[in-house]
């Protein structure tokens, strides 16, 4: 069905990360996670730069609040630090920890902004870790219960939950690739494990918060490879929708379907009882029923076009000199109305961009303002693809741009800028950056001058 544009409640937003802006990484009771546990380890971060003190949010989410409502943001997305919460991962609660976020919650309501929390954004508590972590079937019960602990203090304030951000990075890099924490390479056998454990972890997480939160809205925040069609045949997109749900027994970490599949069809890819017809996990009908109990949206963290990439050579969306960002990701803002018309086809759920934006060489200029018109130039390409999108009626609730704050990038330190406002690391100074402005100007027209 045709349709004008965003919806009246369309959710304008931001997100962010807990372990990427908090800090305060051992303050008020807060224990160790496994990036901070390895952000202390020579050679697996840019620079030997880790998140002790990141943006300090801790300290000053008063002020990014302010900051979110200067631009109008109707949402901001975060993340729990299960270790700030509960430091051994189980058992212990630290009431502080779990108090700022009843504050910064309490916060974003009065400014009148949605708060959406994501429960599990990669940061595991090192405890849990040196008792198996994924691999160790229990981590499905302490999920549960670290889930119960969050409930009984957000859960009558939070409407919008998220149990998991992006499996294919801190199961499929972190546990297969050995590319992010904790820069481990698992054996076939042992991910079927993790992925068996990660399957229920997710089933209980959300049974508990249907049983907390009357009206929530639930989903996951996944991520993975969209592939754009060449041209708009139907034989082309169909070819270009299959690549994007393509899994083999090397890929299966990183691929959509291999953790979309079972929680929202029910099963596992077909490709995966051909592939592993002995060492598939195998589930009983009352798991089953856990593990696919109905969410309310499919979140998506989506930054650019999927497909092989060839190392020294170009791939199908480069050649020389063509756009890319900070990251030395293509600049495709197709994307975003492929991979919603992809997923709602696939998965029949409204969907909810989780995720998207650009790194960018962002500084003050002798005016004392951050000018990025190429962030700006990216936003609006990749809105407008969204709003098609919407347009043709595809069930779209929000967009959260990624990220609020520059902030701690992982394995690149702070290099990486994506933020809408910029922060000075030595002095903690924030300053909206023309982009942010720009996105406010959006946001106040729900979209009409994209």
């Amino acid at each position: 069905m045709e349709k004008n544009g965003f919806d009246r409640d369309f959710l304008w937003g931001a997100a962010s990360a807990a372990y990427q802006i908090e800090g305060a990484y051992q303050e008020d009771g807060k224990g160790m996670g496994i990036w901070d546990t390895f952000a202390k380890k020579p050679g697996y971060i840019a620079h030997g730069e880790n998140g002790n003190v990141a943006c300090d949010h801790y300290h000053r989410y008063k002020e990014d609040v302010a900051i979110m409502k200067t631009l109008g943001l109707k949402s901001y997305r975060f993340s729990i630090s299960w270790p700030r919460v509960m430091p051994k991962g189980c058992g212990e609660v630290n009431e502080k920890g779990l108090q700022f976020y009843v504050n910064l919650t309490d916060e974003l309501r009065n400014a009148g902004i949605v708060p959406m929390v994501t429960l599990f954004h990669w940061n595991l508590p090192t405890a849990l870790y040196e008792m198996g972590g994924w691999e160790n079937p229990r981590i499905a019960e302490w999920f549960e219960a670290y889930t119960q602990v969050v409930l009984k203090a957000l859960g009558k304030k939070v409407k919008y939950w998220m149990t998991f951000n992006e499996p294919q990075l801190f199961i499929g890099a972190g546990l297969n690739a050995g590319t992010f924490a904790p820069f481990e390479k698992k054996s076939r056998e042992s991910l079927m494990k993790i992925s068996a454990n990660f399957l229920l972890a997710h089933g209980r997480a959300v049974r508990k918060i249907r049983e907390y939160c009357e009206n929530a809205r639930i989903g996951m925040a996944p991520t993975g490879e969209v592939v754009i069609p060449e041209n708009e045949e139907p034989g082309c997109v169909e070819e270009a929708k299959a690549q994007t749900f393509f899994m083999d027994r090397e890929t299966f970490p990183s691929s959509i379907v291999w953790w979309s599949d079972p929680v929202f069809k029910g099963r596992f890819p077909r490709e995966a009882e051909a592939y592993f017809p002995d060492i598939l996990p195998e589930f009983t009908e009352e798991e089953w029923r856990m593990i696919t109990q109905p969410l309310d949206f499919y979140g998506f963290n989506i930054y650019q076009g999927g497909g092989p990439k060839m190392p020294g050579r170009y791939d199908r969306y480069s050649f020389q000199g063509s756009p890319r960002t900070a990251m030395e990701w293509n600049v495709t803002p197709e994307v975003l109305y492929w991979c919603s018309k992809f997923l709602y086809e696939r998965y029949e759920k409204p969907i909810m961009i989780t995720e998207n934006g650009m790194a960018n060489y962002d500084w003050v200029s002798l005016d004392g303002q951050v000018h990025d018109p190429q962030r700006i130039d990216f936003m609006h390409r990749y809105l407008r693809e969204l709003k098609r999108a919407v347009k043709e009626g595809i069930p779209v609730l929000g967009y959260q741009y990624w990220s609020i704050l520059d902030n701690f990038e992982w394995i690149n330190g702070y290099d990486k800028r994506f933020g809408l406002v910029y922060v000075d690391y030595r002095t903690q100074k924030r300053t909206i950056k023309d982009s942010g402005y720009w996105y406010r100007e959006v946001i106040a027209g729900n979209g009409e001058m994209l």
